[in-house]
């Protein structure tokens, strides 16, 4: 079942390469940045205004470092700034993000009505009250939030005006039921299927804020994503070297 995996998947030397990233951008930041570190206040290094500044590649390409805290700084600062300090709403939310860009989904382009179609038949072919019912809820509208967020031109360009909303309206819907069906299962992932339900829309505001940065507008056009990182070289230059 999809959830909160960020932190699990962070590595120590992961975020020393942010700490050196941050020194990139502003030497006296690193010293607060690495005594945060060294004292194991990693979400305190993660939340800084210089981790941001730092992951965003100063204007110009994103910096060297994992999807993860790529998606995940960005993702956290824009739920933070909307009033959302839920540390794992923001991680799950940039999950997303890693997991989905990391295996093909090439079979589930979103297609309008036609994938919420085949998504709420995916979760009513499976037996009502049933863990496998919810686990298929949760993955469905995780993939819903994915589309709205990362790619929303692509969804409305393939489902009319609207379609944004829709997605989110369906993933709302989806995580709702996954959180009531896991409930006694796995109490902890069903609390945060509640929180997901009721911020939907603010979760892919955050999504669709952290892509625009590198990724630019249009980031499901493999030209458009291009374009994108040549004008950050060409605008900007690289900063690093």
């Amino acid at each position: 079942m999809i959830g909160p995996m960020i932190h699990q998947m962070l590595r120590r030397d992961d975020l020393w390469r942010l700490v050196a990233e941050i020194s990139r951008v502003d030497a006296a930041a690193a010293r607060p940045a690495a005594r945060a570190l060294e004292e194991g206040r990693v979400d305190g290094l993660l939340d800084s205004p210089m981790a941001l500044e730092a992951v965003r590649g100063q204007g110009g390409p994103p910096a060297p470092l994992p999807l993860t805290l790529l998606w995940y700084v960005p993702v956290r600062a824009a739920l933070s700034k909307r009033g959302i300090p839920d540390i794992d709403l923001a991680d799950f939310t940039a999950t997303l993000a890693v997991l989905f860009s990391a295996v093909s989904v090439s079979r589930r382009v979103a297609r309008g009505e036609r994938a919420l179609s085949a998504w709420s038949n995916s979760i009513d072919a499976l037996p009502p009250g049933t863990v496998g019912r919810g686990e298929r809820a949760a993955e469905c509208g995780a993939l819903a939030l994915w589309w709205a967020g990362c790619f929303p031109e692509a969804v409305q360009r393939r489902g009319g005006r609207g379609m944004v909303r829709a997605y989110v309206t369906f993933a709302s819907s989806a995580f709702e039921l996954a959180a009531r069906t896991v409930a006694q299962r796995v109490p902890d992932t069903s609390a945060m299927y509640h929180r997901a339900a009721a911020r939907t829309e603010d979760l892919c505001g955050a999504l669709s804020e952290a892509r625009a940065d590198y990724l630019g507008p249009d980031a499901a056009d493999p030209a458009r994503r291009l374009a994108r990182f040549l004008e950050r070289f060409l605008d900007k230059g690289d900063v690093r070297h």
